[in-house]
């Protein structure tokens, strides 16, 4: 999502020495308000839409399971939502945003949306040619994500899920020209103050990605499908269609997220015009600036396609790999992005005023926010991963066994949660330093790290835990442990780098913080997983109200016992954090 307070600019201003007058406080005062409306707007829409598609998770898990079928469908959408993370996301939206917001200011508003029709036509084109060039070498596609690493006939990839997967992708594949063109329409709509629409936008996508979806499974299976008992053996065909209408369902979601901000479009101004021109001065900064962005965004995907790679091989991994993940994305995107978006345009600032010692403060600040947010959730995520993942997604196809297997890699994951959010602050540091590269470099660098550390972790824990009905081991706990691993180290890195440029990181007061909220999550962890076994040992039957009863009794109790331990330890982030939030709440 673009930089939401990119086009706020003159709300960041120095404060002036002297105080201003009444009425000019009052003029400087509404710029701010209106920035701090759009983030609660973007705030409360970001949170929904992840719920609904922690919704859709669960529906998928309630109807597919972790198998066959949801394996080929995570396979099938790998490419379209790779290659929209490369041109829908901010690499596109930061440099569009940009060099559209300078048109507004150097030049007029006729030249700006003549750019903008530029960019939509020849994102249009462009994608439109990968599209239909995707559409045919999806078998191809396939046949590379599913290679066979382990050279045994036995864990080859089928040919029957092979076949279903080709088909998804085919399907899918126009979703990545329909959800770039809803970005860059994000970004128009951003750089005009307007954030509710925008923000509503992936909320529609994923309530029409679930309605539709379901009719369509409904509608293409005959009725409802019978449940697929082996995760092995070839499902019936009613199941495949089903899935194939869930694929039919994410396409027109992505139809959804575009059209929805058609008409805030046209009320803004823009006018759609049939020129294209690749020449325009506008549109090769807008691709020049894309390219870094591009790369350090590629070598992210690089690596989530390698680990799909290395999980093709395990019956269910891919499944459980993708439901754990999807849990641990809340925490890094509730913590980690939200504070790196607070901080970001006061960082900008600082540092254009050259006032290093208060940026290095206040980027320690965050950090150490971000440390108290994602610490003691990891643990959390740790102690309570099964009663978690039993809630969210036991039922229908997924099983108890389902539930052990995703735990174990939601335990894998949560071992670098704090290193993952905490990027998320480190790294927009380095834009705010007019710095693109070095985040883009370390980037690509970790896959020099990943790669290796992923096959050779699924290797040997593939030989842990092996039994009939776990014939790879622990092999995907492999994969999500290397993913942190590789966080951990890249976040190392990059404050390596980051100390270099500004001296310093105030490393003593960070460690001092770190120590003292390692100490308290570890009493928290106690607490609630004590909690967790005793509570199981009262209710035997797995109700849907016990469920919650697993999970939510030892959440309250790891709570209280984490604000007391904290409060013992005199961890001031935390009284820091309950000032500004009593200071919120009394306005």
């Amino acid at each position: 999502m673009p930089d939401l307070e990119q086009p706020q600019n003159p709300a960041e201003e120095p404060e002036s020495l002297a105080d201003p007058a009444p009425e000019e406080a009052i003029e400087a005062e509404k710029p701010r308000a209106s920035v701090a409306r759009s983030a609660g707007i973007v705030s409360i829409a970001v949170m929904f839409s992840r719920v609904l598609g922690l919704v859709r998770e669960t529906l998928f898990a309630f109807y597919f399971g972790a198998g066959f079928l949801y394996d080929a469908f995570i396979v099938g959408f790998r490419i379209p939502n790779l290659l929209r993370d490369l041109f829908a996301e901010g690499a596109l939206s930061s440099a569009f945003v940009k060099v559209f917001t300078d048109y507004q200011v150097k030049n007029d508003e006729k030249e700006a949306w003549r750019l903008a029709s530029l960019i939509f036509n020849g994102l249009a084109v462009v994608l439109s040619v990968i599209c239909i060039a995707g559409i045919f070498l999806s078998p191809l596609f396939v046949k590379l994500i599913t290679y066979n690493y382990l050279g045994d006939p036995d864990h080859y990839y089928p040919p029957e899920k092979a076949a279903l997967a080709t088909l998804l992708m085919q399907i899918m594949f126009p979703f990545i020209l329909l959800v770039a063109l809803a970005a860059l329409a994000m970004g128009v709509l951003n750089t005009k103050g307007r954030f509710g629409i925008p923000a509503s936008a992936s909320t529609a996508f994923n309530i029409v990605s679930i309605v539709v979806g379901l009719a369509m499974a409904y509608w293409l299976a005959g009725g409802p499908w019978e449940k697929a008992v082996d995760k092995i053996a070839v499902p019936s065909d009613a199941s495949q269609w089903a899935v194939i209408g869930m694929s039919i369902g994410t396409l027109l979601g992505g139809a959804a997220q575009l059209l929805i901000q058609v008409p805030s479009l046209f009320k803004v101004g823009f006018r759609f015009s049939f020129k294209l021109s690749f020449r325009d001065e506008g549109v090769q900064r807008v691709m020049r600036l894309m390219g870094p962005a591009i790369v350090g965004t590629g070598a992210i995907q690089i690596k989530v396609l390698v680990d799909t790679v290395v999980a093709s091989g395990i019956d269910g991994g891919a499944s459980w790999l993708n439901y754990a993940f999807r849990l641990m994305q809340f925490p890094i995107g509730v913590f980690g992005v939200a504070i790196g978006t607070a901080a970001i345009p006061t960082l900008s600032r600082l540092a254009s005023e050259g006032k290093l010692d208060k940026f290095r403060n206040t980027l320690s600040d965050a950090t150490k926010l971000v440390l108290l947010l994602a610490i003691p959730s990891a643990c959390g995520l740790i102690a309570l991963g099964t009663p978690i993942v039993s809630l969210v997604y036991e039922r229908g196809q997924f099983d108890a066994f389902d539930t052990n297997m995703t735990a174990w890699a939601l335990t894998a994951y949560s071992v670098g949660l704090a290193a993952y959010a905490t990027i998320k602050v480190i790294s927009p540091a380095f834009f705010a330093l007019d710095d693109a590269k070095t985040p883009m470099y370390i980037s690509v660098a970790s896959i020099l790290v990943h790669v290796p550390t992923s096959f050779g972790m699924m290797m040997l824990l593939s030989n842990v835990g092996v039994s009939p009905e776990r014939p790879n081991g622990y092999g995907h706990i492999g994969v999500a442990l290397a993913t942190s691993v590789v966080a951990t180290v890249n976040l190392l890195v990059l404050s390596y780098f980051m100390r270099r440029k500004i001296e310093r990181l105030n490393g003593r007061e960070i460690m001092a913080s770190f120590i003292r909220i390692v100490i308290a999550s570890a009493v928290m962890s106690a607490a609630a997983y004590a909690t967790y076994r005793y509570v199981t040992q009262i209710f035997a039957e797995k109700t849907l109200v016990v469920q919650m009863f697993d999970a939510f009794i030892p959440m309250a109790i790891a709570g209280l016992v984490f604000l007391i331990a904290a409060k013992l330890l005199r961890i001031d982030e935390l009284e820091k954090l309950w000032n500004s939030l009593r200071r919120k709440l009394s306005r």
